[in-house]
């Protein structure tokens, strides 16, 4: 099963992820996750993705799509996947529809995460990052979720912040590109969403308001 996860930053995506990963055991390619672990690994497309990053803005195609690519077809993907926080254009969109065709591996879930915009910017704001699993959810702005003080709820590690997370403007400019039905984000999941109505995938719409619990449920119910 090959799932594509579309919702703006702080929509919970990665959480509920996270959730689908575990009930389909399939790896959860996160576009986020591999611009860290090229920047880590000091790799020469991930000092280029880094000075992006750092400015809050989208990484270009020429650095991005050959690292989603690469991840793609590591032997865990064999059986599918879930690619959470990539295509962000609708260029991205083609051109990833297009390799996935030519590869045989076409998709078969694309699921989308509506939030409001200010909703989305708040929890961003109050979200708190595991240094052992950036997937256990924290938010000091979520009842649901808050940590321990300053500890992860689910483990009890300790608890960082991104920069960017803080910065509004930063937040400004990756909602800008998410919302953007033109050519951004949202118009990428468009473009699978018309592909779904000619037959042969499917496209989930979740309300991204409720708990993570509630928002699961939904989820696991339309899967």
């Amino acid at each position: 099963m090959r799932i594509l996860f579309f919702g703006p930053n702080g929509s919970g995506k990665g959480t509920q992820g996270a959730i689908v990963k575990e009930k389909y055991k399939l790896p959860h390619i996160e576009s986020g996750a591999i611009f860290r672990e090229n920047i880590g690994k000091g790799t020469e497309l991930g000092k280029k993705a880094k000075a992006f990053i750092d400015k809050g803005d989208l990484v270009p195609d020429d650095i991005t799509i050959p690292m989603i690519l690469d991840r793609l077809g590591q032997a865990d993907c064999k059986n599918g996947w879930l690619l959470d926080g990539f295509p962000r254009n609708v260029n991205q969109a083609k051109m990833l529809d297009e390799a996935l065709q030519k590869a045989g591996m076409g998709l078969d879930i694309v699921i989308e995460i509506v939030l409001d915009r200010e909703i989305a910017k708040n929890r961003i704001m109050g979200r708190r990052l595991c240094v052992n699993d950036n997937n256990h959810p924290n938010n000091i702005f979520i009842d649901a979720i808050k940590p321990n003080g300053d500890k992860c709820r689910v483990c009890g590690g300790d608890l960082k912040t991104r920069s960017d997370d803080q910065d509004e403007a930063a937040i400004g400019k990756r909602h800008d590109i998410y919302y953007d039905t033109a050519t951004g984000t949202l118009a990428s999941a468009y473009y699978f969403r018309d592909k779904a109505k000619a037959g042969g995938l499917r496209y989930i719409v979740l309300d991204g308001k409720p708990g993570v619990k509630e928002v699961a449920a939904e989820l696991m119910g339309k899967l």
